[in-house]
């Protein structure tokens, strides 16, 4: 999904090392991506605190709501783009050829390089209902002026999670957890993954404890008990972090920041809930991020916005189009900066 907000504030923001496990919550706010049809979205990244999580860089969920999308084609570089479904089916189409139907279960993984484009409509004419996450991957040095790519993917991978009470899964969508590997191409080291707890449950879930991870309520309940650090005493790190020290309670309008040093987080539900699981090793490298696009300096990101606006060969056009586009917002008025962390 494009932006079609133009948050300069984001993009003034930068890197810095993690330093240790904790349980910090950050509050989820709401964007209108207006466009023909005024849509709402929860964005969970980037945070002014923490603008990545590994090499996730970008999280929003559009949904629940009752809509018709139409999203026009539009650019993407240095980047990856995850779409998860809830509900609800999308038609997606690329510069790459592509032509398919996003639904509930499968991956859908767009790979841009050094540049892409693709737009989004809902299926029908009519209004539907809708509720998927987009997430965004950036791209290392090494791959990040490759070729553009699609990748569909259902049958991912499913691990059991250990319980003391109740059942537990994860579905792995991208990247590895525990033993379990989904089979889409990443670039770095990472994981992307649905967990889903059955009413009563209290699960483990397995953590690699040089990588940082955070937790989205999608729905349901859940508490997460964090004393499985392998390092250093786990810090609530917020006022809003609930219950005692290393105990926090879950809210759909938060994302739980896990820290790194963490071996294994446990889960405990009453009612049953749904939660999507992100992380990964830091991502060594600082980016800027504007609009679509992940690059590593001011000027890459205005020469990638000039070449959309003048039609440049390196974004192609999308299946069965015709000049509709969705329109570079104008740049801030001053020079685009590294993100830097701030927790």
């Amino acid at each position: 999904m494009t932006r079609l907000d133009a948050d300069a504030a984001v993009a003034e923001e930068g890197a810095a090392d993690c330093d240790g496990p904790r349980l910090l919550s950050l509050e989820v706010r709401d964007v209108p991506l207006g466009g023909l049809r005024g849509m709402q979205v929860s964005r969970a990244l980037p945070q002014r605190e923490l603008p990545m999580v590994g090499a996730w860089c970008f999280l929003d969920r559009f949904g629940p709501q009752r809509t018709t999308m139409r999203v026009e084609p539009h650019p993407h570089i240095g980047l990856q783009t995850v779409t998860w479904p809830i509900l609800g089916e999308v038609r997606h189409r690329d510069s790459v050829g592509s032509d398919v139907t996003v639904r509930r279960g499968v991956l859908n993984l767009m790979t841009a390089g050094a540049g892409i484009a693709h737009s989004e409509y809902s299926v029908g004419e009519t209004d539907v209902d809708l509720d998927a996450l987009q997430l965004w991957v950036a791209l290392p040095d090494a791959t990040r002026f490759g070729p553009a790519s699609f990748e569909q993917h259902d049958g991912l991978p499913v691990l059991d999670l250990p319980t003391a009470a109740g059942t537990a899964s994860a579905t792995v969508v991208l990247g590895s957890l525990g033993d379990a590997s989904s089979p889409a191409t990443v670039h770095t080291p990472i994981v992307g993954a649905e967990l889903e707890l059955g009413p009563g449950t209290d699960a483990e879930v397995p953590l690699r404890p040089e990588w940082e991870h955070a937790l989205l309520l999608l729905g349901g309940d859940t508490t997460v008990d964090g004393r499985h650090a392998s390092g250093a005493q786990s810090r609530a790190g917020s006022e809003n972090s609930a219950g005692t020290e290393n105990v926090a309670a879950l809210d759909p309008t938060r994302l739980l920041y896990l820290g790194t040093q963490r071996d294994a987080i446990t889960l405990r539900s009453e009612a049953g809930a749904r939660l999507f699981l992100l992380g990964g090793e830091p991502f060594p490298e600082e980016i800027v991020m504007w609009w679509n696009f992940v690059g590593r300096s001011h000027d890459e990101i205005v020469a990638a916005r000039e070449d959309w606006e003048n039609s440049a060969a390196r974004f192609g056009h999308v299946r069965d189009h015709g000049p509709e586009r969705v329109p570079a917002p104008p740049l801030p008025g001053v020079r685009l900066t590294r993100r830097r962390r701030r927790i």
